[in-house]
């Protein structure tokens, strides 16, 4: 069995510029995002600095809010997973 490896860096790093983009895409500001979820502006502000790490049900809310496929934001994280 091999184990994964990932830089986690990285690919919060792409993340967040994904969630950045998809918001942009979605013709969405930060502060509408924060009403729809009920969160202050800074909490999307650093899901998109990559400050606050995003899990995978924050995640899908995302998704539904910016009408984008999970697929989107994780797209380009994959390559960067390697086995050891």
């Amino acid at each position: 069995m091999s184990v994964l490896k990932l830089d986690y860096q990285d690919a919060y790093q792409l993340l967040a510029r994904r969630l950045k983009e998809a918001r942009e895409l979605a013709g969405l500001t930060q502060i509408q995002v924060a009403a729809i979820m009920h969160k202050s502006q800074s909490y999307v502000t650093k899901c998109e600095t990559g400050e606050k790490r995003v899990d995978v049900i924050e995640l899908l809310i995302f998704s539904k809010i910016y009408h984008r496929d999970p697929s989107f934001f994780i797209d380009d994280i994959l390559p960067l997973v390697q086995p050891f």
